[in-house]
């Protein structure tokens, strides 16, 4: 189990500490999950490594891994809730995630749209040759 103490926030990957509704409230309104079921949302979180923010016993922040646990992870929904931006709670998030040797000798991957900067301070590179995506195929692709 990881705890970080940063200023007066916590960093946990406990997810019995995971407020989902503050979860899919945020993905309800992401450019990223807002077409995304909330089903899928919380088996996705049952699925995965997870790890939240909290300003006491309130979740402000959330980031999820997807992982085969040897070669790779897939960093995703990530945010920080606005009324707790620029406070150094996303960087402390992300180093917190790569700062873990459970992922130290993985290939890592995300997606994103407007946060380049960021995760290039933790040894992300932008990469638009390599990589492929294939959207969602199924009858309703939200469900």
């Amino acid at each position: 189990m990881i705890e970080v103490q940063f200023n007066e926030y916590s960093i946990s990957n406990d997810k019995s500490k995971l407020d989902t509704q503050v979860i899919l409230d945020f993905l309800a309104t992401s450019y990223w999950a807002n077409k995304r079921a909330p089903e899928r949302t919380l088996k996705a979180i049952a699925a995965c490594d997870c790890y939240g923010v909290y300003h006491g016993d309130n979740q402000v922040g959330f980031a999820r891994i997807i992982t085969d646990g040897a070669t790779m992870f897939y960093l995703c929904d990530v945010f920080i809730l606005k009324e707790y931006q620029g406070h150094g709670l996303g960087k402390k998030l992300i180093e917190t995630i790569v700062g873990n040797e459970d992922y130290e000798w993985m290939l890592g991957l995300l997606g994103t749209l407007d946060a380049h900067g960021l995760y290039e301070q933790y040894g992300f590179e932008h990469d638009p040759n390599r990589f492929m995506k294939r959207l969602p195929q199924g009858r309703a692709a939200g469900s």
